[in-house]
Formats: C-alpha cells, sequence, structure tokens
C-alpha cells in the first residue's frame, strides 16, 4: 500500500515538474498551460503525452 501511495507522489511530482519546465520554456511563445489539480492528475494518469493534447487543445482552442 506505502509503494503505491510513493509511486503516485513520484507521479504527481513528476507532473508538476513537467508542467512548470514546459510553461518555462513557453513562456515567449504565450501558449502556457495551467499548472491545477486538473492537469496535475491527467498528467499522473496518462502521462507525457497528456502535455502534447493540452498544447493541442489551447492551440485549437484560442
Amino acid at each position: 500500500m506505502l509503494k503505491k501511495v510513493l509511486k503516485l507522489g513520484k507521479k504527481i511530482i513528476f507532473s508538476v515538474i513537467v508542467l512548470y519546465s514546459y510553461n518555462v520554456i513557453a513562456m515567449p511563445l504565450k501558449i502556457i498551460v495551467p499548472i491545477n489539480y486538473i492537469t496535475v492528475g491527467t498528467m499522473s494518469i496518462l502521462g507525457f503525452p497528456a502535455l502534447f493534447a493540452f498544447i493541442a487543445i489551447y492551440y485549437f482552442i484560442y
């Protein structure tokens, strides 16, 4: 049980770091993905491809 909690915690921390890193890099392009519980949760469950989905959604809507 503790291993599952630690694994989930690692995924959440990794998701926040990836989103923050992307936002720092994409700041000049003004394609920012907000860091909130929905984006972090989706990134934790779906992994790195979810970031591309968020970018595509942002690009097509705005």
